[in-house]
Order: structure tokens, then C-alpha cells, then sequence
């Protein structure tokens, strides 16, 4: 008979966390690669509405500039290289496409309203927008949707496409500190302290308004007492847990597409 194994320390088992650059070069690249990663994902997912939608990620040298997808090019043909850098203006100083003015006005304000925000998403997601028809909050109906329990907005008014800064600073204060925001009969914007981290709570609030609607369209759903979506939010709210949720996603387009990298 053989011996049973013995445990293996944890100190001695994999846990991926977020990586500290010291160098702004490999964290400027670094943010390009998961901000490709994550259009694509998105193309995959049905996200892609003709030549709406935007992810932006904060510059880590010039905090006042971004790298954004380029006007035009579907998110599954998006690489790291084809990612085009503007200013808090919208002009674009690094790249060789034009940039969706209508979409970056309201990126723009929401980055100079939340400098703690790396990356911020808007796409125009079918469920994303069909909760935001209703002009609903995500109700603490599910686990995941906790993580959003009093930790998003909606921004009830809508205003046509948003190319007035002023409207967009309405949308960023309304986003205030949270993590998201319902923007009436528009869709879903997201922020995080990562690309990663804003990606995967766009991703789960698409899905948890998938679920919500569902719910609601044959029956009566069940509310997650205040104290309870409290405490769970406390457990899955955070940007890092965010981060560590996406990990699989990555690894999965990232290997599947590696030509994203270049």
C-alpha cells in the first residue's frame, strides 16, 4: 500500500495577484495587452454595437492620457499595437486611427473625476441596456449581484449621444465613487483600478442583469436581506477580488489569440 501524500505547503502553491511594475514602459504595455485582451473578449461576447463602445486605460506616466481602441476597428481585430493614446482632449497623440469623440467625452470626465480609476468601460450590451430601458438598479437577487449592492448609480436621464462635456460631467458625478453606473435607456459603465478589474465588473453586471430580467419575467425573485448583500459585498466587491475573478478570462484569449500581445 502506498503512503498517503502529504500536503503541500501553501506558501509552495500558485496564486497569481496583480503584478507591480517599477518600470512605466512594461506597465504601459502591460495595461495595452489586457486592454486588447479585453475588447476581444468582448467582440466574443456580443458586446460590439457598429463603432460604439470604448475601453480606456490611464496612461501610467502622463495620468492625463489614454490608450483607447481605435475608431473603427472590430474588438476581436483590436492588437496592443493598434491602441491609440490621447489626451484629456481627445487629441490623439500616439497612433494612426481617429478616436469616437461622442464615446470619450464621457471617458474623459469620469478619468479626471476618479484619478483612483485605471481603466473605465461603456459598450452596449443587450442586457446591459434593456436594464437600463427600465432604469434599474442590479438588486441583490444573486451572490454576484451583491457585489454591486450599493455600489452603483443609475443616471437617470438620457440626453441623446453624449458629446457635451457638460452632460458628461453629470454622468461622472453621478457614477460619484462606485463602481458603476446604470445610465438610463444608454447601458452600463464600469471603472477599476485595473483593466482587468473594470472589464470583469462590466462583465458580471451584464450578466447579473441578464439574470435579473430573467427572474423577473417568471416571477416574483427573492431580495438577499440588506445585511447579508452587506456582508457579501464585503467579500467580492473589491477591485482585487475583480482582478482575480477575470485571471481565467484572460488566460483563455490571451492563449487562444496571442497575436492580441503584438
Amino acid at each position: 500500500m502506498t503512503e498517503m501524500p502529504e500536503p503541500i505547503p501553501v506558501d509552495q502553491l500558485r496564486f497569481d495577484l496583480p503584478p507591480v511594475h517599477e518600470d512605466p514602459a512594461e506597465e504601459r504595455q502591460y495595461r495595452k495587452e489586457r486592454l486588447a485582451g479585453a475588447l476581444r473578449l468582448f467582440a466574443r461576447f456580443g458586446y460590439e454595437e457598429g463603432v460604439s463602445g470604448h475601453v480606456t486605460a490611464r496612461d501610467p506616466q502622463w495620468p492625463d492620457h489614454y490608450w483607447v481602441n481605435p475608431f473603427g476597428v472590430p474588438f476581436a481585430h483590436v492588437t496592443a499595437g493598434e491602441l491609440v493614446l490621447v489626451n484629456g482632449d481627445g487629441q490623439v497623440v500616439r497612433g494612426s486611427h481617429h478616436v469616437n469623440q461622442a464615446a470619450f467625452t464621457v471617458h474623459a470626465q469620469v478619468h479626471r473625476a476618479r484619478p483612483d480609476a485605471v481603466a473605465v468601460v461603456h459598450t452596449h450590451s443587450t442586457y446591459g441596456r434593456a436594464l437600463a430601458a427600465l432604469g434599474d438598479f442590479v438588486e441583490p437577487y444573486t451572490q454576484e449581484a451583491c457585489a454591486f449592492f450599493e455600489d452603483h448609480a443609475v443616471y437617470d436621464a438620457y440626453t441623446g449621444v453624449v458629446v457635451d462635456a457638460e452632460e458628461a460631467r453629470r454622468i461622472a458625478e453621478a457614477l460619484a465613487s462606485y463602481k458603476a453606473v446604470v445610465l438610463r435607456n444608454h447601458g452600463l459603465l464600469t471603472v477599476g483600478d485595473s483593466v482587468d478589474a473594470a472589464a470583469w465588473w462590466f462583465i458580471s453586471m451584464e450578466r447579473c442583469a441578464r439574470v435579473q430580467l430573467a427572474a423577473r419575467a417568471v416571477g416574483k425573485p427573492v431580495l438577499i436581506d440588506r445585511r447579508d448583500a452587506v456582508a457579501t459585498r464585503e467579500q467580492l466587491g473589491s477591485d482585487l477580488v475583480a482582478w482575480i475573478n477575470y485571471q481565467p478570462l484572460w488566460r483563455q484569449i490571451s492563449r487562444a489569440e496571442p497575436e492580441l500581445l503584438s
